[in-house]
């Protein structure tokens, strides 16, 4: 993973210095909060409902153990003993003190971490694939030309106050795991005539306008990776609303330029910087690529995992099928810990699972984690025959869950427990289904199925893009839930419909519920839900969950 230089250091130490002293003067009544508010946004610091919040960046979603361990003890010490595992693969503090956070800051400095650009009307933290660098699909590591564009991002002069946020995903292999195509530019690492280059696509997003984005160019040149982009930021930046925070993002201006406009400006802007000094060198890739060179695997060949059985352990398979991906090297495999048991907020994490999770990253994963989108943990290099017994120390610190990418392993937001913009709260659901769809052998049967709920239009839990997902809404004052199905975020990207009016929060698991049973009903042979719903249509659902008993 990348490791600082004495630059990126130097740099992020005399941020928090510059945050500390901006945060006494606030204090001192010598700057005004409407000033304030910027610059702690810039160092992702959020006023929420009951609390301030603070979102630490973790760069393509990668922690080392040592890193694991430092926001384990800020948790304990600064917070409440736990954090939240974001869809952005970030960390979230949920109750820092104001007065506090330049001293967290400092601490997460102390181990190559930061809390830079996490908001505002900038360039946020570039996300990747989980399984980067192990998966077995991949055309080519994504992660150094995410670490490419997050050093050129971070403090960028002239993207530092764009219309809205701005986000960028980059996927190097065949599955999108990155959901590239729901963020405002997404990067995929294709293949032409042997030589490697980007497809690029622009103006995705969810939110209050959700959008599948738009190509507009099918192959760069990996070279002008950050030309082209800054191509696009700044036809962005020029001609993107600034009177209307709702109409400010990038996807409404593609859509009212039409994605043919838009890509012939960001044509004639790139034509201007081309070749200029962003253009990347091959020894300015290979320094970035010389931070995720491969880790030091030993010759093995694969095995069978079950071999380490001295009996027939029924739980061990159902989370080696469930969990366990095969990896790129013989004799590996990536490892997903499921951290939502029943009754504990999806994406939160304790202090005492993340220093476990640490010292099994150092026991089996060569020191590194990675935070997965849909609020997860992978240890990305396990060997096969270790398998058992990382499981063992799983099952017996409640982290066993063999329901990876099943209904009640489902994206949620923190809603409005927490959130001062949310209009519902999502944790509750979260945990009502949960506890009805509550059987291992009922959730395999279904098969991949995702549940996606946020408390309000902003979509941060991302239900847009859930096979079924869930909005909460507000109804003369009352917590509401309207329902939508068909979506989903991978390369085959759609935006779910809604199925009608909204349900009370009581009624969600029984409608869930009816959902599911329509599919179990009509599926054929081992379709899974999506593929039902495709060849049936929205109606079957409809009818069942509206119907009365007239």
């Amino acid at each position: 993973m990348y490791t600082y230089d004495p630059h990126d250091q130097k740099l992020v130490d005399e941020r928090v210095a510059q945050y500390r002293e901006q945060t006494e003067r606030f204090l001192a009544g010598k700057i005004p909060a409407e000033e304030f508010q910027q610059l702690r946004l810039r160092n992702g610091l959020y006023v929420q409902r009951l609390a301030p919040m603070l979102r630490i960046a973790v760069p393509y979603g990668m922690l080392s153990s040592k890193q694991l361990r430092k926001v384990a003890h800020i948790t304990r010490y600064y917070d409440k003993g736990y954090g939240h595992l974001t869809t952005r693969q970030n960390i979230q503090l949920n109750w820092p003190h104001l007065e506090e956070v330049p001293d967290i800051l400092e601490e997460l400095a102390s181990v190559q971490m930061h809390a830079i650009q996490t908001s505002g009307s900038c360039v946020r933290n570039v996300t990747t694939d989980q399984y980067a660098g192990s998966a077995k699909d991949e055309i080519e590591d994504p992660r150094p030309w995410a670490e490419l564009l997050r050093q050129w991002s971070t403090f960028h002069p002239e993207f530092n106050w764009l219309p809205r946020k701005f986000k960028i995903a980059v996927s190097g292999s065949l599955e999108d795991r990155a959901a590239i195509q729901v963020h405002d530019i997404g990067l995929r690492i294709v293949e032409r005539d042997g030589i490697r280059g980007f497809q690029i696509l622009v103006g995705g997003g969810l939110g209050r306008t959700p959008v599948i984005g738009s190509q507009i160019k099918d192959f760069l040149d990996q070279k002008h990776l950050l030309t082209y982009t800054e191509a696009i930021l700044r036809v962005y930046n020029r001609y993107g609303r600034r009177d209307n925070k709702y109409k400010a993002r990038i996807k409404i201006l593609v859509r009212a330029m039409t994605p043919e406009v838009f890509r012939e400006k960001v044509e004639v802007e790139w034509a201007s910087i081309k070749d200029g000094p962003g253009t990347l060198t091959v020894k300015e890739v290979n320094r970035a690529k010389s931070s995720f060179s491969p880790p030091k695997y030993d010759a093995l060949t694969d095995i069978d995992p079950e071999q380490a059985l001295i009996s027939g352990d029924a739980a061990f398979k159902n989370w080696l099928k469930q969990n366990v991906l095969p990896h790129k090297m013989p004799g590996y495999a990536i490892v997903n810990l499921a951290v939502k048991a029943t009754g504990i907020a999806p994406g939160d994490i304790t202090d005492e699972q993340m220093e476990l999770i640490a010292d099994l990253a150092d026991a089996y994963s060569f020191g590194e984690l990675r935070v997965t989108h849909e609020q997860n943990i992978t240890l990305a290099d396990v060997k096969q025959k270790h398998l058992y017994a990382l499981w063992q120390r799983l099952v017996s610190e409640n982290l066993s869950s063999p329901n990876l990418g099943l209904l009640t392993d489902m994206i949620c937001c923190p809603g409005g427990d927490f959130c001062s913009l949310a209009n519902a709260k999502s944790i509750p659901v979260a945990e009502a289904i949960q506890r009805r769809f509550d059987q291992l052998d009922y959730l395999h049967d279904l098969g991949e199925l995702h549940v996606n709920i946020s408390g309000c239009m902003n979509a941060c839990g991302h239900h847009h893009v859930g096979n079924i997902g869930i909005l909460g809404v507000d109804k003369k004052g009352h917590e509401f839930y309207q329902i939508s199905i068909g979506g989903s975020a991978n390369f085959s990207a759609a935006i779910g419909k809604i199925l009608g009016p909204s349900f009370a929060q009581e009624e969600i698991p029984a409608v869930i519920e009816t959902i599911v049973q329509v599919y179990v009903t009509n599926r054929e042979s081992e379709e899974q839900f999506l593929d039902t719903l495709h060849r049936i249509g929205i109606e079957p659902f409809k009818d069942a969950v509206y119907q009365t008993d007239d």
